[in-house]
Parts: C-alpha cells; structure tokens; sequence
C-alpha cells in the first residue's frame, strides 16, 4: 500500500481531509492551536515532494450553510503562520470557484476548501425539517441527501490525483470526505502523519505495553465509559477511575455523596465492574477524598471530605489530597499509561489542582522511562492549559475515535483507507 513516505507527489493535486476543528473566541481567533499543528509535516511533506495541497476539514456544528460564525477562513492566519506559506481560501467546497482554483494549482501551493458540513451531504442528514415531519418525509429527505451525497463525493475527488486522511479525529464518522472519497483513488489514498502515528501509538499502548500498564479515566459519568472500562481490564493491571464517576461507585458501596454527580440507574454496573475487576486481578483505584464545593463556581466555598461521605448540600468537584497523593503513587509505579479524561472540574482554576497533580505525575512517570498516550478532548485541553503537552509521550488529537479504537470498533475513515 502507498504510504505519504513512498509516495511520489511530483505534480501531483493531494486533497487531505484535516481535522481543523479548533476552538474559536468570539472574534474567530483560535484559542488551541494543537489539531492544525498537527497536521503541519503531513502538508509539509506533499509541497516538499513536489505537490499541491487541497486542505478540507469540518468546523463546529453549523445549522445551515454559510454560516460566517463556522466560516473556515476565521483559521487561515494561524494555518498560514503555522506552515509559513500563503493559503487560498476558495470560499465554497462545491462551487465552480473551487473547481477552477483546484485545477489551477501549482505545486506548492494550498487550497483551503470551505467548511464540509455547510453540506448536508458531508454528514448524510437531511436538514431544514420541519418538527412535525412524518416518518415517511423523513425517509425521503434522507433518500435525496444519500442521492446527492454521490454527486458530492464525486467531485471533491475530482479536485484531486490522491487522497491523503489526516483526520483521527474524525475518522469514526463514516463521513463523505473520511469514509466515501477513498472509492475514488483505488491506488492513491493513503494516512497522513497525524493518522499514522495515532494508530501506531494506540496500538502500542493496547497490543504491546510495557508493564504495569495503568490506565486512568476521568470523566462525569459511568454510562459513557462501561464499554471502554471493560475493554481496558482485559488489558491493564491497574485502573485509576476519576471524575464525577467516582460518586457513583461511592454511592453504589453505600456511601453518601451530598449532591455530587451520581446515577443511580447505574449502581448494578458499577458493583459488577468492581467485582469483575476483581476476578481479573486488576486494580481497581478510586480517590479516597474529595474537594468539595457547595456551589459550581469559582465563588464556592471549599473544604476536603471523604469520597463516601460528602455532607449533604455539597457536590465532589476534584480529587481531595490523600487522592493526589495515591493517584501519584500509582501513576509512578507504572511503565505504560493510558490517560483519558480529567478528575475534576479542572476547567474552573479552583477545582484544577487534582488534574493538574495527575498531569505532572504522570510528566514524572514519562521522565523516568514510562511510556505516556494522553486522548480525548478534555485531557488534552488539560494537558494544555498546564503547558505540559511536550513533556508526555504522546498527546491524542482524538476524543471519539480514540474511544472508539480503544473499545475495538472498527473505525471508517480507517477502514476505508485499508481496504
């Protein structure tokens, strides 16, 4: 199979779908960088070797075309200062505009193509229905989306002579530009930078790791996480469950959480990971303490409380002092370490010291040989936001697919590449 390193671009127009889906303030500013830079060597690595660059990406979630707020020019000035070079924006993906800049291109070049999903058939979903549609305009909204959606693909791959994905964090979405337009280049697709090394990185984490392997995953609550815990304990040795989880398997034990994060509904699953995890001989850690919080704010007032036993009136925002100590411990003890998710509200500085305890842990682990993989959205912001993102292993710029790979469903962006 073709890879971006044996390929030879000379002369060559490359349509790389990028994951640009960055942050913005409200003057359009990017306020996390991480996902373009990342995609930097990739488009590097085309105009190096003598090619034309088509970048293509989706931005936010946009409820109708066109919509200024999700425009993808807002991004160009950190793509330009990032890549050094000039970005043509052509201000549509599907308009003749487009085209003509797309054949036009010189090597060296880069087109930026307008957001994916001011397209309702880069997604596949009907838009514009009205509340109170029937079953079967529903069924024919979708019928002439999948219709068109052909007649969309097909000319995004005429853009271009190869198609390079570069977008692990999309590539669970069985999407137009990550899973369709690989059809069109039967012998001229292949990973980017950013793809290739997500996959290799998980899979030496999950398939080969250095023991002990500990995982650690934060995250509200228990119901989003089941299928990742049960796959992660047919792998580690040692398992750290952070977050707003933390109440329930408190409150599942019998102990009194006030009005922390807590579902009820999952209690049953909660004793039986806990026993499951027991049967495997892995090592089940949950924070012993907990700051808590009588109000979601800066303002709250604070103090340190048992994890199973909070007041009544006060909520588990963070990990309490005894935890951070534990959570250490444990990070150190291992050689392999999985990170996804914070242990608290670490987004409000006063309910960030435990997620930032366990960032600079686990950065103590990697400087003494551990090999660190940090993934999902929230923990990468995490890592970030405490500017210790160069001193772990390897920081994930997927959530979704990340989980998903984990969990062990086959991903389509991936999938289509190859088959």
């Amino acid at each position: 199979m073709n890879t971006i390193d044996n390929y030879d671009f000379r002369g060559k127009r490359a349509i790389i779908r990028v994951d640009f889906n960055v942050p913005l303030d409200d003057q359009g500013n990017v306020t996390d960088e991480t996902r373009i830079r990342a995609a930097i060597p990739t488009i590097l690595k085309v105009l190096d070797g003598g090619g034309a660059v088509i970048l293509m990406s989706h931005l936010g979630r946009p409820k109708k075309n066109n919509d200024e707020k999700y425009s993808l020019r807002h991004i160009i000035p950190t793509i330009e200062r990032l890549l050094g070079r000039p970005v043509i924006f052509a201000g549509d993906s599907m308009g003749e505009k487009a085209a003509e800049l797309a054949r036009g291109l010189k090597p060296g070049e880069v087109l930026l193509l307008e957001n994916l999903r001011f397209y309702a058939e880069e997604e596949g979903k009907p838009r514009g229905l009205a509340d109170d549609a029937t079953d079967e305009q529903k069924a024919e909204a979708k019928k002439a989306v999948k219709a068109s959606q052909k007649e969309f693909v097909k000319r995004l791959a005429s853009y271009a002579d190869v198609y390079i994905n570069d977008a692990f964090g999309t590539a669970h979405r069985a999407h137009a530009s990550t899973a369709l337009i690989a059809d069109y280049f039967p012998n001229d697709k292949m990973f980017g930078y950013v793809m290739e090394n997500e996959l290799k990185a998980i899979d030496k984490v999950l398939e080969s790791p250095r023991r002990p392997f500990l995982a650690i995953l934060g995250g509200s609550k228990v119901s989003t996480k089941i299928t990742i815990i049960e796959r992660l304990m047919e792998r580690v040795d040692r398992l750290i469950l952070g977050g707003g989880m933390t109440y329930t398997f408190m409150a599942a034990q019998g102990g009194r959480v006030g009005k922390s994060i807590c579902e009820p509904d999952q209690f049953a699953t909660a004793l039986a990971i806990l026993a499951k995890a027991k049967e495997r001989g892995v090592e089940i850690v949950l924070a012993p303490d907990a700051l808590v919080a009588d109000d979601f704010s800066e303002n709250a007032h604070t103090r340190q409380a048992p994890s199973n036993d909070i007041p009544d009136g006060w909520e588990g925002v963070d990990i309490g002092d005894r935890a951070k100590e534990l959570f250490r411990e444990k990070i150190l003890s291992a050689k392999t370490i999985l990170w996804n998710g914070p242990v608290g509200v670490f987004e409000i500085d006063k309910f960030a010291t435990g997620t930032k305890a366990v960032a600079e842990a686990v950065v103590e682990a990697t400087a003494q040989g551990a090999y660190s993989l940090i993934g999902g959205g929230d923990s990468v912001a995490a890592i970030n936001k405490f500017g210790l993102a160069d001193k772990v292993s390897y920081v994930s710029t997927g959530g979704g697919a990340l989980l998903e790979y984990m969990e062990g469903a086959e991903l389509p962006g991936v999938a289509a590449i190859r088959k």
